[in-house]
């Protein structure tokens, strides 16, 4: 049985556009490609350690961390937090541990994140799984809220927030708001919902994504089944998996049938 003795934990000094962060990691060195893992909104690196828990994954190196903003990771400016600097953030942590070649995957936030680093890297990636990551402006059902439901102070929002989340009728949401004061910072939440609402509705990511040259696939919960654009996904070569008894967030709601999909996904794509 695989244990979490294969996998470090280290924290790493990074200084990304003028802001200083002690980024933390997990990680598990290897022979082949890694699997870089980005976590959503309200998430952490831990989503993803599960991966030494699975046979298909033994011997594969990974790497995940917790952003700006969010977990353990410390950021001497949360308020510079934004999805562009989230890919700046990105970037460090390819040089700072010398990934060359990797496949991708990234949920919510980390979705669009990865999209986006994913378009300027387009050379290094091997494959990409987008976990309900935005493509699109009606992805901002959490995001938009920051523009729906204005409120006196950045403590007034997020307090509004969790409590709209919690009463969420899709899986798992009373679950990821719980945590959500523990895992975020609140001077972060409005520069990362407003540039992922900017980007959604003016970022041309749908282009972005069909446009990639290398293996696709977009998953997604079955209480998002009526996303309007999975047909035009599947007829442009992205694999779609939907994810049963899961809404927005399948490592909580049905994990097993997620990490099966994403084996896979990737294990035929990871013969490097």
């Amino acid at each position: 049985m695989p244990t979490h003795d294969q996998i470090a934990k280290e924290t790493v000094t990074l200084h990304v556009q003028g802001v200083e962060l002690e980024v933390a990691t997990v990680h598990r060195a290897g022979e082949l490609a890694p699997i870089v893992f980005l976590h959503g909104f309200g998430s952490t690196k831990e989503d993803y350690v599960d991966i030494v828990r699975h046979p298909a994954f033994a011997g594969r190196p990974f790497i995940a961390y917790d952003a700006p903003g969010c977990g353990a990771t410390r950021c001497g400016d949360p308020s510079k937090v934004s999805i562009p600097f989230l890919v700046a953030t990105a970037k460090a942590v390819l040089e700072r541990f010398g990934i060359g070649n990797f496949h991708l995957v990234g949920h919510s936030m980390g979705g669009l994140t990865a999209l986006m680093l994913a378009h300027e890297q387009s050379h290094r990636l091997l494959s990409f799984v987008d976990i309900e990551g935005n493509v699109a402006p009606e992805d901002c059902f959490l995001s938009r809220q920051v523009v729906d439901y204005p409120a006196d102070t950045a403590d007034a929002f997020f307090e509004d927030f969790i409590e709209r989340t919690w009463r969420s009728p899709f899986y798992s949401s009373a679950l990821y708001a719980s945590s959500l004061r523990h895992k975020v910072r609140v001077e972060a939440v409005r520069g990362i919902f407003t540039s992922m609402v900017e980007l959604s509705d003016h970022g041309d990511l749908m282009t972005k994504f069909l446009s990639m040259p290398f293996p696709r696939m977009f998953m997604y919960g079955e209480q998002n089944a009526s996303l309007s654009y999975l047909p035009h996904l599947r007829a442009n070569g992205v694999k779609l998996a939907e994810i049963s008894r899961s809404g927005h967030f399948p490592m909580y709601s049905n994990p097993v049938e997620m990490w099966e999909r994403l084996a896979g996904f990737l294990t035929p794509a990871s013969a490097e």
